[in-house]
């Protein structure tokens, strides 16, 4: 297809005064250079009548698309009934009805026992309160997290997430958390590939049980199902169903964060559910909402040990988060929209399995329903000893840029910047999903060429 043309005018204005007013830890303006004038479905239209397809949705938090009818029309009610939009932590029956849909969207032996805190509106929030949850309950202070694993940018969740270059000026960030080895088979901690995943159960179940393992009884371990923002990394099924018992026999709070992987996005309502398990503390934000600022902590009850006011927040209380929230999830199980991300999760892996043997650059691909990742390296590289060659972080940026030019919207992210990120709204059609492919394979190719990489074909 043809390279998108742009007169820049309107883009360039508004970004000039974005630029000129915001801080600068703005982000993404700097790698997707447009401003918003328009957005429906998987689609957004620039300022300057450019149209884009979104593969990042709000990283995860347009389940349904920007502007779904459901949505909108869920919202409109709410505000042509003069519900409060703003209620602290008062109840109103949009709140009631938003958490009984919450509740049967759980395993029903989950919701049986669980209880539910309203947070501030971030995911970030709804992770401290977490935190700050078991810790109270087992009277212990340290936390045990993942290498690779993001939480959150606060103090307390940048405390816990494996990225290190924003902890790099940040001093005194909050002590007693301690990092394990993820499963990465591609980038493989212990360098032996696909098998690592025993060895990290192993060396926890040792570390759990070392009285000189230096971290003292830990208040909880903390995990994504799938590492977002650390690459689009799956944990192996076997590996978690290994970390749900080591934690439930020594009597550890499992807290697992499914701020970007909840409510369908890997092909089940919550991403846990593939291993069978069960958390004893859930961590929702994102879609939940409908893609309104919302986030809920859900835990069994046997920890609701804190007193009132232990975890607080002005904007608890978002009524048109949760009507849109309740409409979207609604719509996401009566329209069966799990197996459809795993149906066109499968789809998109394979057609990209595909295009990995007609370039250079892929190391892998890998995901969960629509939540996958592409990991970019340098082929003209060596290769380590499991046959994984050296990340290429400037070729990614490129390849994210060469999108950018074909009118498609998406992210990169992993461990040295070397993943491009596909989070589609959950909406997307195998039609759609093509056209990401055609795009994103020009791109590839075209990027390839332009580092003086030989094309396979």
């Amino acid at each position: 297809m043809d390279t998108v043309i742009r007169s820049h005018s309107a883009n360039e204005s508004l970004l000039a005064r974005q630029a000129r007013r915001e801080s600068n830890a703005r982000s993404y303006p700097r790698r997707l250079p447009l401003a918003v004038h328009r957005a429906e479905g998987i689609y957004v239209t620039d300022m300057d009548g450019q149209q884009y397809i979104d593969c990042l949705a709000g990283a995860g938090t347009l389940a349904l698309g920007h502007n779904h009818t459901v949505v909108r029309e869920a919202i409109s009610k709410a505000m042509d009934s003069y519900t409060p939009l703003h209620t602290l932590d008062l109840t109103t029956p949009i709140k009631e009805s938003f958490i009984d849909e919450v509740y049967a969207s759980l395993p029903g032996s989950f919701a049986e026992k669980a209880k539910i805190q309203f947070c501030g509106p971030t995911g970030g929030d709804a992770i401290e309160a977490a935190l700050k949850l078991v810790k109270t309950a087992t009277g212990n202070r340290s936390i045990l997290s993942f290498q690779g694993g993001y939480h959150g940018s606060t103090h307390g969740t940048l405390s816990i997430s494996g990225t290190t270059a924003p902890k790099g000026k940040i001093h005194a960030l909050v002590p007693d958390a301690h990092f394990l080895p993820y499963p990465y088979a591609y980038r493989c901690p212990f360098n032996i590939g696909a098998e690592g995943h025993r060895v990290s159960s192993a060396y926890i179940e040792n570390l759990l049980d070392d009285p000189e393992s230096g971290i003292v009884a830990p208040a909880g371990i903390i995990v994504e199902v799938v590492q977002g923002e650390g690459g689009s990394i799956p944990a192996p099924i076997e590996w978690l169903q290994q970390l749900r018992r080591l934690t439930k026999e020594r009597h550890i709070p499992l807290i697992i964060d499914e701020v970007q992987t909840g409510i369908g996005r890997t092909g089940k309502m919550f991403a846990f559910e593939h291993a069978g398990i069960e958390p004893d503390v859930l961590v929702l934000s994102k879609a939940i909402g409908g893609s309104l600022p919302l986030s809920v902590v859900l835990y069994d009850q046997r920890l609701d040990l804190w007193e009132p006011g232990a975890h607080i927040g002005t904007f608890r209380g978002n009524q048109l988060a949760m009507a849109a929230g309740k409409a979207t999830l609604q719509f996401i199980k009566e329209h069966q929209i799990p197996d459809h991300a795993a149906e066109l999760g499968a789809y998109f892996m394979k057609q990209l399995t595909f295009i990995q043997k007609q370039v250079s650059s892929i190391g892998e691909v890998r995901g969960r329903g629509l939540m996958i990742g592409i990991e970019i390296v340098d082929p003209t590289k060596q290769p380590n000893g499991v046959g994984s060659y050296p990340a290429y972080p400037e070729l990614a940026k490129t390849i994210q840029q060469e999108c950018f030019k074909r009118g498609l919207i998406l992210e990169v992210g992993g461990r040295f910047s070397t993943v491009i990120r596909l989070l589609p709204p959950l909406v997307i059609t195998k039609e759609q999903v093509d056209e990401v492919l055609n795009r994103l394979h020009e791109a590839i190719t075209s990027a390839e060429h332009q580092a003086g990489i030989p094309n396979r074909r």
